[in-house]
Order: structure tokens, then sequence, then C-alpha cells
């Protein structure tokens, strides 16, 4: 794909994202195995790939920055590769693809690779981002709307660990964030969710 055609269609999918449609939008595999109270679903996950970086600030737009870098060139080859949903940020994976990378508990932003390139993906060129392989989990995910802030977050964590409690799945590690849409969308057309690791059924 020419770098023209591919940044009209990074455009064009941009401006109908602010009207809540994400149809153009490749999505992690999973199936949901039952939907349990204030909605929640439980997600089976299929193995997948992605590029994460650290968050290092409050402001992550500069975590943004080197991952969107990433898919449209940064990396070897300088491959243009499709945008994916959800963006993840939330605490990091210790199984890396290409190098061991050790994050502590730094948050870290994650964009979800296209099937396609999950066996070969393209190595980045900014020593920050890196591939990480995904084994199969099992997560349990509350969706809300509106925009995403450190209170809106916290309380739908909250929720989430609290019902997850409540219905005996013991949860893995601290939720993350799924965002399925820019800053710029309508807020009540947003998908946003919280998602928890917890320990697959026997």
């Amino acid at each position: 794909m020419s770098g023209f055609f591919y940044y009209l269609g990074v455009a064009a999918d941009s401006v109908l994202s602010v009207f809540g449609i994400r149809a153009p939008y490749e999505q992690p595999a999973y199936h949901v195995l039952r939907t349990i109270d204030h909605g929640v679903e439980i997600r089976a996950y299929d193995a997948r790939v992605a590029v994460e970086t650290p968050i290092q600030t409050a402001n992550d737009g500069a975590a943004f920055g080197r991952l969107f870098r990433y898919i449209t060139g940064a990396n070897t080859g300088a491959a243009k590769i499709s945008m994916t949903v959800p963006v993840q940020m939330g605490p990091p994976q210790k199984i890396a693809m290409t190098v061991p990378v050790e994050l502590g508990g730094a948050r870290v932003m994650r964009f979800f690779l296209p099937k396609s390139l999950a066996d070969h993906p393209p190595a980045p060129t900014d020593p920050l981002v890196h591939i990480v392989a995904l084994p199969p989990q099992v997560f349990g995910v509350l969706r809300f709307s509106g925009t995403i802030n450190e209170e809106s977050v916290a309380a739908h964590k909250a929720e989430l660990v609290g019902v997850l409690n409540a219905a005996g799945s013991k949860v893995e590690g601290q939720p993350s964030v799924f965002s399925y849409d820019p800053p710029f969308s309508i807020p009540f057309l947003r998908r946003n969710e919280v998602a928890a690791q917890i320990e697959a059924a026997p």
C-alpha cells in the first residue's frame, strides 16, 4: 500500500471514529464464556501479538506517538501496518518475543498487531518499543462510555473487581483499560472497557 493511500485510510477511519464507528478495525479474537452481574463479560482470548511501550508520565501522548510511529514505518522494512483496536493501557507483560524486557511496576500502552503479522512482526526501531507474545487468557471485562479519566477508570475497576470477587473468580494482577476510540470521539458514543485477567476455570 502506498504511503498516500495508507494515510488517507487512517484519516478516514479517524473521522468515522468521531461518531463511534469502528468497523474497519481488526480486534483480537475472543469468545464470551458467560455474562455475570453488572454486564461483566467473561472472555476467553486467543493467543495474540502486540507492540508495547512504557507510559512514563501521566500524559500518555508520547507513548501513543511511539506506537503510532511503529505502525506507520518505524520498524524494520518500514512497513505500514493497519491500526487495530483496542489500545490497551495497564500493567506490563513479562513475556517478550524479541528481547527480554523487564518494566518493573511501570504501566504500558499496547497496540495489538493484525493476525496476519503474528508469526513475523517487523522489529521496532525505537528501543522503547517492544514486541510481546501474549498466550491465551481469560478476562473479566466491564464496558463503559464517556471520557477516560482517573476517577472514572478507578470507579469502574473497583466495580469490576467487586463483581468478579463476588462471583468467585480469582483476579490476577491489576486491571487494564481497553480504549476503542480516539479522545476526540463523542463521549457518549465511546467504547471503553476495564479488563482484569482471571484464573481460568479447570
